[in-house]
């Protein structure tokens, strides 16, 4: 059975339309690199949604990603500092979209006035193997040498020469 090691990465980036594109190439070989290559678009469409917001509205473009693996959930989390200038109109467009693209999401404020968007995707296999039974471990009893054979004088007796007794005949 595969164990899995729990991932983290954190990126600190100053958002502009070259570094979106990018950062989300950059998440897509962390992706790939933790095996979760099933996950690569919609996790990279949905930061590279919220960079773009921040980069378009914000004045403070300083801003930090964070994605956390735990074997069975990839949280992204994507922090700004100017929390307060994004429009209404727009925070509701990209979070209907980071909503339906994503199995959890959430935002919070921060203390210096900022926000974060997070949003949270199940993992899937990429490959189903059939289960396979195993053999169960020997008891005490089962491993335990089987008592010494006794010598065998003959081990088959000579066949008879001559026609069986009651054999078919042509």
């Amino acid at each position: 059975m595969k164990t899995v090691v729990p991932c983290y990465y954190h990126l600190d980036v100053e958002v502009s339309p070259e570094r979106v594109d990018q950062v989300g190439r950059i998440l897509a070989a962390h992706l790939r690199y933790w095996n979760l290559e099933n996950l690569v678009e919609p996790v990279c469409h949905c930061a590279e949604l919220l960079l773009r917001t921040i980069d378009a509205h914000a004045t403070d473009k300083n801003t930090t990603l964070e994605m956390w693996w735990n074997g069975q959930h990839l949280i992204t989390a994507i922090a700004d500092i100017d929390g307060k200038s994004h429009p209404e109109a727009a925070t509701r467009g990209w979070l209907a979209h980071v909503a339906a693209l994503s199995d959890g999401w959430g935002c919070c404020a921060t203390g210096s006035g900022g926000r974060i968007v997070w949003f949270s995707r199940r993992a899937r296999a990429m490959e189903r193997s059939p289960l396979v039974p195993t053999a169960p471990a020997p008891s005490l009893r089962e491993s335990r040498r089987a008592p010494r054979e006794l010598p065998v004088r003959e081990l088959a007796a000579p066949a008879p020469e001559g026609p069986l007794v009651g054999a078919a005949t042509d």
